[in-house]
């Protein structure tokens, strides 16, 4: 993100977002990949916005035998508020952090997503 100063703009981190480490289904990842290109857009922001809408339902139906076993590691950053609640939605439902974003993948509403170039915004 970017901040205007003045007559300036100057590069900024946006504080809000936080990085994250986790491991995610190849075969998941691979379809978020091409589903951002067509959407021009991320696979982080496809996966919050899947997460939120998730959270909004509040209702998850998780089966831990049917887990994937092609899962690779995965980094990316997300909302720094989006995460927490994340991870308090995947304690109360006795899940792993990893079994929620899989799983969110299924809420993604694509009418309702950031493009690529929200990173490179101007704020005031």
């Amino acid at each position: 993100m970017f901040k205007k100063v003045g007559d300036h703009i100057v590069p900024k981190t946006d504080p809000s977002r936080v990085k994250f480490r986790t491991n995610v289904s190849k075969t998941i990842l691979n379809q978020l990949y091409q589903l951002a290109e067509e959407h021009y857009t991320h696979v982080n922001y496809l996966l919050e916005n899947g997460l939120s809408n998730l959270l909004q339902s509040g209702t998850i139906t998780f089966d831990k035998k049917a887990r994937p076993k092609d899962r690779v590691q995965f980094k990316t950053s997300y909302d720094k508020n989006l995460l927490a609640a994340v991870r308090q939605f995947a304690d109360d439902h006795h899940l792993n952090i990893n079994d929620v974003i899989e799983y969110s993948v299924q809420f993604i509403n694509f009418n309702n997503i950031k493009e690529k170039n929200y990173r490179y915004r101007i704020e005031k």
